[in-house]
């Protein structure tokens, strides 16, 4: 499936106007595929504090691309290095933030192909894996200052906004792919 998931995203590693990467990281294990979010600290400056989100960043001057922005604020935030035992899948199409409309975003789709720990920096403050098939079972709404917004919720975890969206796009495009693999 995860083959056919790459076929599916778009391969490139640069989108113009982004000015954000985000990390869509996978890994296969005996409950399914699992992803990574990680929720940020607490900050009154941070326009995403304290929100369930997923590894990235805005871009630097000195990366070379979008590519090179995921990596760097992966590394950054999380240790991990996507350079040496993740294997990148493609990208899912941009968006747009919602509380900064004006900021594009790109999601990295990346599989994590070694156990590696992570080493959380200031910028986050807990992360956790969740089983891609058990989304679906914790749609939910959840109302903030912004309004009401379909989210997933998981033991307390929101999960909503671009992050949610970003999400959907996936689960969209491997939902396509559940038909074709039954047929094999």
């Amino acid at each position: 499936m995860i083959s056919e998931l790459s076929k599916m995203l778009k391969q490139t590693t640069e989108v113009k106007d982004a000015q954000a990467a985000v990390v869509v990281l996978l890994k296969k294990t005996d409950q399914g595929i699992l992803v990574l979010f990680v929720k940020r600290a607490e900050k009154p400056t941070d326009p995403w504090s304290g929100q369930t989100a997923l590894p990235g960043g805005k871009r630097d001057p000195k990366d070379q691309d979008m590519k090179a922005t995921a990596v760097r604020e992966t590394l950054e935030e999380t240790g991990l290095n996507l350079l040496d035992g993740y294997q990148f899948l493609g990208v899912i199409d941009p968006l747009n933030s919602v509380q900064k409309p004006d900021m594009k975003i790109l999601p990295f789709v990346v599989l994590q192909e070694k156990e590696e720990e992570l080493k959380l920096n200031e910028e986050l403050s807990e992360y956790f894996w969740t089983p891609l098939k058990e989304l679906a079972k914790h749609k939910g709404i959840t109302k903030n200052s912004f309004g009401e917004y379909p989210a997933y919720i998981i033991k307390k975890r929101v999960i909503w906004g671009l992050t949610y969206r970003i999400i959907e796009k996936l689960l969209f495009l491997l939902a396509v792919l559940e038909p074709q693999n039954h047929k094999k």
